[in-house]
């Protein structure tokens, strides 16, 4: 279990570290380029996420769901601890980053009109010159993914973790020197060649160097990799079904991705778009990735020992434990980020108007918070049962909805129903409503799979938790009020907002600890261990 702790610090430390400084490069960008109601920030936005999309759904589909536990038997049951395994699927791998990238290279006006089909002529011109700088960040975001999932196989966590802080470093220092060449722009008009070569190079070199990074911690793996073409005997018919399921994943989300993105973008220019929808994302996915990835991570390596060990009834422990661990936490983050939510958007807009407008997205997405994070476990459980068609199943349905929810968005917006100010919300929200339906389907589906899952425990503590948030909600939402709420001065300027979201977040959450402090909820010493892991010397 100690060893659990301190890999579960490691990566928790460094994703913070990671992802504060991820907030910063961001709020620099927007500083650059605007957020609510501009062009170029939209026009950004696309052409950045067009890499993104499938870095994310592979870092979280394919290569989580694939390699982690092919890697965890290779090392268990392999003289040389899965060295040839290794160099066989790494070149595979390898192989198929460089054809993706260079199709998606080739398509890139497609995929532009795909993700930005309602945007202005000159928005799209924008869009796609900046694809083609971002676009080959496919290749790298594939390999920083593929070489981070072998060293978190062989329990080497932190290097994962800790490597886009030097991504975000470059990121800010590029945007700052954008910032002090061209001065700062909302739209799209006067970008010139060098404008995009800068902006769109300093997004990609990020990426480079993120990925080159792990590369210097491979032989703390004790693996001798070298290129191996010998793909027989390593089970790539096995592999290839699992991953055929993931692939469908990838496309799945993809497809709903890509219909969300072409609505939003009947806003941009005027009101809350894609970067919106971006930078309120980020938010909200802040304190998932610290807390949920930061303990889940470990958690899935030994899910897959246990589940190689035909240990059905450790795999239900670690779930409940996780679950439980993760709920104390994740509850009162809610909690604060709701009651918190206009300052922390008046980080990313420049003036009290845009943040409101942001602000209302990033609450769309806080409905799902909480079934986002405990789903984390469910899907981990599966993929390290070599269940990757369930998830497809449930992600399907997601995606299905997802798809349903923002094309009812555009319907009620052409009907004169739904104004584009809320289009964005809309979406948002449509959002949250397809996760609560897929995690309800997931637990559903991995109780059909492995008997009960022993959560009654878990999500009764859920309960509790989420009584104590009420009233430390109400103090946060006072503290708020007594600043001066929308008009005060914790919405006047973004340093302003970074601080008045401190002390209401803050507030919300000393509450809630009381609370549950008063009453002894038994989770809170599991809490407080968790928390004891980054104090030094522990």
């Amino acid at each position: 279990m100690a060893g659990l702790d301190r890999a579960s610090a490691t990566v928790a430390v460094g994703t913070m570290a990671s992802r504060i400084t991820g907030l910063i490069r961001n709020i620099v960008l927007t500083v650059a380029i605007g957020t609510v109601g501009a062009r170029a920030a939209d026009s950004f936005a696309v052409a950045n996420q067009l890499p993104n999309s499938v870095f994310a759904l592979i870092s979280s589909g394919l290569l989580a769901g694939v390699i982690v536990p092919q890697i965890v038997k290779a090392v268990k049951t392999h003289d040389d601890r899965g060295s040839a395994f290794v160099s066989k699927l790494l070149t595979l791998g390898v192989l198929a980053l460089l054809v993706v990238t260079a199709v998606a290279v080739v398509a890139a006006p497609l995929l532009v009109e795909i993700y930005a089909g309602k945007f202005t002529e000159e928005a799209k011109t924008l869009t796609l010159a900046l694809a083609y700088w971002c676009l080959p960040q496919l290749l790298f975001y594939g390999l920083y993914a593929l070489v981070g999932e072998v060293l978190n196989a062989n329990r080497i966590f932190g290097p994962f973790a800790w490597s886009p802080i030097v991504n975000n470093v470059i990121s800010i220092t590029g945007f700052g020197v954008f910032i002090a060449l061209f001065g700062t722009y909302k739209a799209a008009t006067g970008w010139t060649a060098g404008m995009i070569a800068l902006m769109g190079g300093t997004a990609t070199l990020g990426i480079v160097v993120q990925a080159g990074i792990l590369f210097l911690f491979w032989r703390r793996a004790g693996l001798h990799v070298r290129p191996d073409f010998h793909w027989r005997g390593i089970g790539l018919r096995h592999i290839g079904r699992l991953a055929g399921w993931t692939f469908l994943m990838v496309v799945a989300g993809q497809i709903a991705g890509a219909v969300q993105v072409n609505i939003v973008g009947a806003a941009s220019g005027t009101d809350a778009a894609g970067a919106t929808l971006q930078n309120a994302w980020l938010l909200f996915m802040l304190p998932f990735s610290v807390i949920v990835l930061s303990l889940g991570t470990p958690y899935y390596t030994r899910l897959s020992e246990h589940v190689a060990e035909g240990r059905t009834d450790a795999v239900t422990a670690d779930l409940s434990s996780l679950t439980r661990t993760v709920g104390i936490f994740m509850v009162g983050v809610l909690a604060a980020m709701i009651v918190a939510a206009v300052p922390l958007a008046r980080l990313f807009t420049t003036d009290p108007s845009e943040a409101v407008a942001f602000a209302w997205v990033l609450v769309a997405y806080l409905v799902a918070l909480l079934p986002l994070s405990f789903q984390f476990g469910l899907q981990r459980t599966f993929y390290a049962l070599k269940d990757t068609r369930t998830p497809f199943v449930y992600t399907l349905v997601q995606a299905a909805i997802v798809i349903a929810t923002a094309l009812t968005a555009s319907a009620l917006l052409g009907a004169g129903v739904l104004s584009r100010e809320w289009l964005a919300v809309a979406i948002a929200l449509g959002q949250s409503v397809a996760n609560i339906v897929q995690f309800a389907l997931a637990i559903t589906l991995l109780r059909r799979k492995i008997g009960p899952l022993g959560l009654s425990g878990a999500f009764r503590g859920i309960l509790r938790f989420l009584l104590a948030a009420i009233p430390a909600a109400v103090a946060g939402w006072g503290v708020f009020a007594l600043f001066g709420g929308v008009d005060g001065w914790a919405v006047s300027e973004r340093l302003l907002g970074f601080a008045g979201a401190a002390l209401i977040g803050g507030t919300t959450l000393v509450v809630y600890a009381a609370i549950l402090a008063v009453f002894r909820t038994p989770e809170l010493t599991m809490a407080g261990r968790a928390l004891r892991r980054f104090l030094p010397g522990r």
